[in-house]
């Protein structure tokens, strides 16, 4: 189907934005998505089309939710520049909100997330793809898509009773022990995730906190990708080099409030992609 988007959009800034470790580029601008059990494929064709092979309502369903199409993206990039204005920083907001222009804040799966982010830890992102595809691999269930056979992301149950040994060879190394706690609180129901869609931000990150090794970044980041609170704004080496090289040592996200998270993404993107 074709599907028209006059908000800001671009695919590809999206999968190398950084919140995302299993959306890719399979075949001649074909990108393929995947939450839950739901599948997409989806490419531009011009300037605001784009082609996907979902149906309308499945668009409708999953997927206008997951890219936030409901957000205006353009006025959030306004907002930024006006907050910029006067600041000693405005020329490097002005420029990272422009050269992230596309990106939007995807409506992940809060158990992927977080076993995602727990693997983050002190890993770059190619070797994150790695392990997270290693995991699916290994423990998810392939189904066949229009663009050959994938491995969806495993359920708790299909995981939970994962051993040490099970998880040896998928790149983990001391995170293992992170998961097997954050599996055993998740499948006894000690940390209801679709609880936690109704809790506060400062409950559901202090929640997250009591798995182990899940840090004030690791909670802000599942906070941010998985629950949609825009307005965290996840502390990673390359956000604090901006605050303390390009902000002169404030954490201009704090003063920046509401979608603190969007900024956030486009000064990381900016970053990253200048190092």
């Amino acid at each position: 189907m074709q599907i028209e988007i006059r908000d800001d959009f671009d695919l590809k800034k999206i999968v190398d934005s950084g919140q995302c470790f299993r959306p890719k580029e399979i075949r001649d601008g074909w990108i393929r998505f995947i939450v839950g059990e739901n599948i997409l494929h989806i490419r531009q064709r011009e300037e605001n089309f784009f082609e996907a092979d979902c149906s309308a309502e499945d668009w409708q369903r999953v997927w206008k939710n997951y890219f936030d199409l409901e957000t205006n993206y353009q006025q959030i990039r306004r907002d930024v520049e006006n907050f910029a204005a006067g600041n000693s920083c405005e020329k490097f907001l002005r420029k990272a909100a422009n050269f992230g222009a596309g990106i939007r804040i995807l409506r992940q799966a809060p158990f992927e997330m977080l076993i995602s982010y727990i693997i983050s830890q002190r890993k770059n992102i190619p070797a994150i793809r790695s392990s997270v595809e290693k995991i699916c691999e290994r423990f998810g269930r392939r189904v066949e898509t229009n663009f050959g056979a994938v491995n969806l992301f495993p359920t708790v149950e299909e995981i939970s009773g994962a051993t040490l040994d099970d998880l040896t060879g998928l790149g983990l190394a001391y995170r293992k022990n992170y998961i097997l706690d954050a599996l055993e609180k998740v499948s006894s129901g000690e940390i209801n995730l679709t609880a936690l869609e109704n809790f506060s931000d400062d409950e559901l990150v202090d929640k997250l906190k009591t798995i182990r090794g899940v840090g004030e970044k690791i909670s802000n980041c599942v906070a941010l990708f998985a629950y949609h609170r825009v307005d965290r704004a996840p502390v990673d080496v390359w956000i604090a080099r901006a605050i303390e090289k390009d902000f002169g040592g404030e954490n201009i996200f704090e003063s920046f409030g509401k979608n603190a998270g969007i900024l956030q993404q486009y000064v990381f993107y900016f970053k990253r992609s200048k190092r």
